[in-house]
This record gives structure tokens, sequence and C-alpha cells, in this order.
């Protein structure tokens, strides 16, 4: 399991790395990700809560990219994607193997939070229509998570 451990933190910060500095992510890091923290709960929980979560959590995502999807079209006018990247999406997507439904909805939101207030405190200019690179942002966020479960710091999120 350490191993795992230590593949994932690496992949979520090759996210990081990768988003920040070329705005783009090698697309073999999500289904990583994704399989990794996936293993990573399943071998914590019970099967049936694994499954059960993945699909609240997934629904959940779902829900949240037809609100995005709904406003970028009848409120900005713009297509889905000019409004959210697709390797956002896809992060969304696969850390919903992550954690159960509780955790991963207050990871989730704290990392949309983190990253909106990194994104502030790195940028000063606010006229300056910059994109954000909120895959890499939610991948620090998600790695001081799991590190801080791992240390014993924090309770168990698997069962949350």
């Amino acid at each position: 399991m350490v191993f795992i451990k230590i593949i994932l933190i690496l992949s979520l910060f090759a996210v990081l790395f990768q988003d920040m500095k070329e705005r783009k992510v090698f697309w073999f890091m999500f289904p990583l990700i994704g399989i990794l923290s996936g293993i990573l709960y399943y071998y914590n929980t019970l099967p049936e809560l694994f499954f059960t979560s993945f699909y609240l959590n997934l629904s959940f995502i779902s829900i949240l990219i037809l609100i995005v999807f709904l406003y970028s079209r009848l409120k900005l006018k713009e297509s889905l994607l000019n409004v959210i990247g697709l390797g956002d999406i896809l992060l969304f997507m696969v850390l919903s193997a992550s954690f159960s439904t509780v955790s991963f909805v207050v990871i989730f939101l704290g990392a949309l939070i983190f990253s909106l207030l990194l994104h502030v405190v790195k940028t000063k200019d606010f006229k300056s229509p910059i994109s954000v690179p909120l895959a890499g942002y939610m991948c620090l966020f998600f790695s001081i998570a799991y590190i801080i479960q791992w240390s014993g710091i924090s309770v168990n999120l698997y069962s949350l």
C-alpha cells in the first residue's frame, strides 16, 4: 500500500506541475489517479460502500457539470469547454472513487475554495482574464488531504 500511496502523491504533483506550467496534462494521469485512489478507498472500506459512494460521488459531479453547462450556455453564451477545461472535468470524475460521499463532498468543495483563494492570492491583477489551473490546484489540495490522513492528523476520511 505504501507504494500505491507514493505513486498517487507523485501523480497528483505531476498534474499540479503540468497544469501550472503548460496548462496541459497528459491524459493517462487521470485514469492512473482514479485507479490508485480507488484502490486505496476500496481496501479501506466494504465493497458495497465503495460502489455506493462511487455512484453517489459520480452523480454529484454529474449534477455539478450539468449546472456549469447550463450556466455557460444560458448565461455566458459559451460552450462548456470554453468555461471549464476537459482536464478539470476528467479529474472531477476520477476523484469520485477516492472517498466516501460525505468526505468527498467536503474535500471537493474545500478544494474548490482553496483553488479560488490560491488563484486570487497568486494573481494580483483582477482585470486580465487568466485561466485557472483548477486541476492542478485541486490535486495539490487532495494530496494535502491524503498526507494529513495518512499521517494520522485527521480522522479516517474513508469512513465518514
